[in-house]
């Protein structure tokens, strides 16, 4: 596909994505907080059974039933409601009331199942893309080893690569799904330190395309976004990783943890189930730091080349498609 075509639909996938940001915020919104702490809440900090998860969030101050929680989710035709963490239900239940006032509550469960399908279809898409890009860049780096690799069109390599990436991604999920306290707890920061942080990797690149066709005219229209989102991503990884705070540390919340095993105030089966939550902190922490330090690895290197390129020392070469109008537009003109 043409890259200068490709740009814009890039940057309109991250705006989309912002737009069903904000449709989370809104649906978590229109839920009762009773029922949002309900479906949100891991069984490892409300309870395990129904009556015990309800207890414990009505005394937060946000009262809620049992049986409320299972008419509900009769309603949209699960079997509980309750400690379904990940984001997916609770979005889906928002969605499911907003769009029910204009059909009624006989509506209810299409419209959860709906939004269910639309978020699923969602996390696939990023899945797939972001499989086949590691794939490019497993086969890429592997290609300098020994240039068969390299080739996309060789088979073997295709299908190597592909299964080291999806063994990646998936060994993250199973730590997520052993998590006793939700996989949303380990992989939801961890998954939105990264995305953002690859877009500071996009704007790495379109600032250099731009300064290599245009010259420093245009740079600013990426450049200014790429400061803003490098200040916050790195103030919010380096909080995440170092913070002595253990509610938002990974190593301070790892510490903590230790700690309470060494006094013995965690004892008999949840010792085990605590130093999985400490392993997958300390994962989250090592992770967090090595995609901060690649990506400053790639912002040192892309200032080097825009100084190159803004000093005249580099020459302003690119391997970009040319472009091409579409048949359409060609037909229009």
């Amino acid at each position: 596909a043409n890259e200068q075509h490709a740009w814009p639909i890039g940057y309109g996938s991250m705006l989309l994505e912002g737009f069903v940001a904000i449709m989370a915020l809104v649906a978590a919104a229109a839920l009762e907080p009773g029922v949002f702490f309900a479906v949100n809440s891991p069984a490892g900090i409300v309870g395990a059974g129904p009556a015990a998860a309800a207890a414990t969030i009505t005394g937060w101050g946000f009262p809620i039933t049992a049986g409320q929680m299972s008419q509900l989710a009769r309603q949209v035709g699960e079997a509980t409601l309750f400690g379904r963490t990940g984001g997916a239900p609770s979005l889906a239940l928002g969605m499911a009331h907003i769009f029910a006032r204009a059909g009624g509550q006989a509506v209810i469960s299409f419209w959860y199942h709906f939004a269910i399908m639309f978020e699923a279809l969602f996390i696939l898409t990023i899945i797939d893309a972001g499989t086949r890009v590691g794939r490019f860049m497993l086969q890429d780096l592997a290609g300098h080893i020994r240039p068969g690799w390299g080739r996309t069109g060789w088979m073997p390599g295709v299908i190597a690569a592909s299964i080291v990436v999806v063994a990646a991604w998936g060994y993250f999920l199973y730590q997520g799904v052993i998590d006793p306290l939700g996989g949303i707890n380990s992989l939801w920061p961890l998954f939105g330190i990264a995305n953002q942080l690859l877009s500071a990797i996009a704007f790495c690149v379109a600032t250099t395309i731009l300064l290599k066709m245009h010259g420093p005219r245009y740079m600013w229209i990426t450049v200014a976004p790429l400061v803003w989102l490098v200040a916050a991503t790195f103030a919010a990884g380096w909080q995440k990783v170092f913070s002595p705070e253990p509610r938002l540390g990974f190593l301070a919340q790892a510490r903590a943890l230790e700690s309470a095993i060494a006094a013995g105030k965690i004892v008999g089966t949840k010792i085990q189930a605590t130093q999985t939550v400490i392993f997958n902190n300390k994962l989250d922490a090592a992770v967090c730091g090595i995609l901060m330090i690649l990506v400053t690895i790639t912002i040192i290197d892309s200032i080097r080349v825009w100084s190159g390129l803004l000093s005249g020392a580099k020459p302003a070469q690119t391997s970009e498609t040319p472009f091409i109008p579409s048949r359409l537009e060609v037909e229009n003109i």
